[in-house]
């Protein structure tokens, strides 16, 4: 008893769900024929016979009553019965009886069916597909043998790092092309939208993701394209000054007067204060000395540019130039300018000779500041001996300086040897192109 009332409480909402479905419409005869009780059931019987998954059915009419009892292998089957008898001319009422099979048997029958017709029907279609995926990997074949040719692309882009994108472009255009193709063979070119739909969605959600990688991706393209500086340019990027040592996809590669590497993004390096150093060869130096306040300063102006143009390092053209810098409370300050070649020439030691003898040079003609001095008032005569005995001291005069010193860029040569070595490892890698336009 508890069993059979289980049962009804399980079945109850597919049979009050059938039972929910309109009922037809329509005037109710008065007399009541059973030859037309008959040859409804037989009608609904015939249509449910031609149709599946009614095949356990039972159909009885009385008074234009249609009684449904049996399975069905859903209850979406069993809804769809009650519509189809409804429209049967002569029916009144439908009571549907009909549940939804348990039977496991009955219920993986339809799939096995499903899934031997799908198999039949991968077998009917493997040979349309096998062509197509042939006539894709043809297609993509030949681009990327195309891809791999050194001409035209090598001609047509400044760089390898270029020529590798057009290659890239290339194979990817191949790649599309070979997939629509194989898709049209097979009919199935609506779902090309549906892909690259897709692809453009996580094309674009990936960007935002690799923004910074990007546009250094997009750095490198434009520096590898218009070049600022060469391999072995003594430049100044961001703050670090060094020798160029390569530029890469990512990074730019300097060699610090240290033997430091330094790698700067090339996005940084795209955005920065560039500073090149060495694309010319003429390089000018300054540096300040003092002279005494009651100097004769156009003597003292004289004596320097004398000193600056006997020294067989500057360069006659352009000219050293002296100037008045400042006057100050001891003494007065005098600017001096002068210009190297420095492919020859280290720049530290031709300012370093510059300064030591043109210094010489004014102490010579007595003309160097003096030492700040302060007068104390009555100061006992004992205390100003020392003093006096100082003053002639000082008042001698100060040696000969030596020679000029060798200031050949050694240093740098050096340095260039290391930068050649280096790029000879890694030629592969570099993005500079001697031939390359300059900015």
């Amino acid at each position: 008893m508890r069993l059979s009332a289980l049962i009804l409480c399980l079945f109850l909402p597919f049979a009050a769900l059938a039972q929910s479905v309109d009922q037809p419409n329509g005037t109710i005869a008065i007399e009541d024929n059973a030859s037309a009780d008959a040859a409804i059931a037989t009608r609904i019987r015939d249509i449910l016979g031609e149709l599946e998954g009614y095949e356990d059915i039972s159909v009885t009419v009385s008074s234009g009553i249609v009684t449904l009892r049996g399975t069905t292998l859903d209850t979406a089957t069993a809804v769809r019965l009650s519509e189809l008898v409804g429209r049967v001319e002569g029916v009144v009422a439908i009571e549907n009886e009909v549940f939804e099979t348990t039977d496991v048997a009955r219920r993986l029958n339809p799939a096995v069916d499903r899934f031997k017709a799908r198999a039949v029907q991968l077998v009917a279609f493997l040979p349309l597909a096998l062509i197509a995926l042939g006539v894709f990997v043809l297609i993509v074949f030949a681009g990327f043998f195309i891809a791999r040719l050194r001409q035209p692309w090598d001609r047509l882009s400044p760089n390898a790092f270029i020529a590798d994108i057009y290659r890239q472009i290339l194979r990817l255009l191949f790649v599309i092309g070979g997939l629509v193709v194989a898709l049209d063979i097979v009919g199935a070119t609506a779902l090309l939208s549906g892909i690259l739909g897709a692809a453009g969605i996580v094309g674009l959600a990936i960007g935002f993701a690799v923004r910074d990688t990007v546009e250094n991706f997009i750095a490198s393209i434009m520096l590898s394209i218009r070049q600022p500086f060469r391999p072995n340019d003594t430049v100044e990027i961001n703050g670090d000054t060094g020798k160029v040592i390569r530029l890469t996809s990512r990074a730019t590669i300097l060699l610090s007067f240290d033997g430091n590497h330094i790698r700067i993004p090339n996005a940084t390096v795209f955005k920065s204060r560039i500073v090149n150093f060495s694309r010319n060869a003429e390089r000018r130096f300054t540096f300040a000395l003092c002279v005494a306040s009651d100097t004769d300063l156009d003597a003292a102006r004289q004596l320097a540019l004398q000193t600056l143009n006997d020294l067989p390092f500057v360069l006659d053209s352009p000219e050293v130039s002296v100037w008045v810098e400042s006057v100050d409370d001891f003494w007065i300050t005098l600017m001096m300018a002068a210009w190297i070649d420095q492919n020859e020439t280290s720049i530290v030691l031709a300012r370093s000779e510059a300064i030591r003898l043109t210094q010489a040079a004014l102490d010579g003609a007595d003309m160097a500041a003096p030492v700040p001095s302060y007068r104390i008032e009555n100061l006992p005569e004992i205390l100003k001996a020392p003093a006096e005995t100082s003053t002639k001291s000082e008042q001698t005069r100060p040696p000969a300086p030596a020679p000029v010193q060798d200031v050949e860029a050694t240093a740098d040569k050096e340095l260039e040897k290391i930068v050649d070595q280096e790029r000879a490892e890694l030629a592969r890698r570099d993005l500079l192109n001697m031939n390359a336009s300059e900015e």
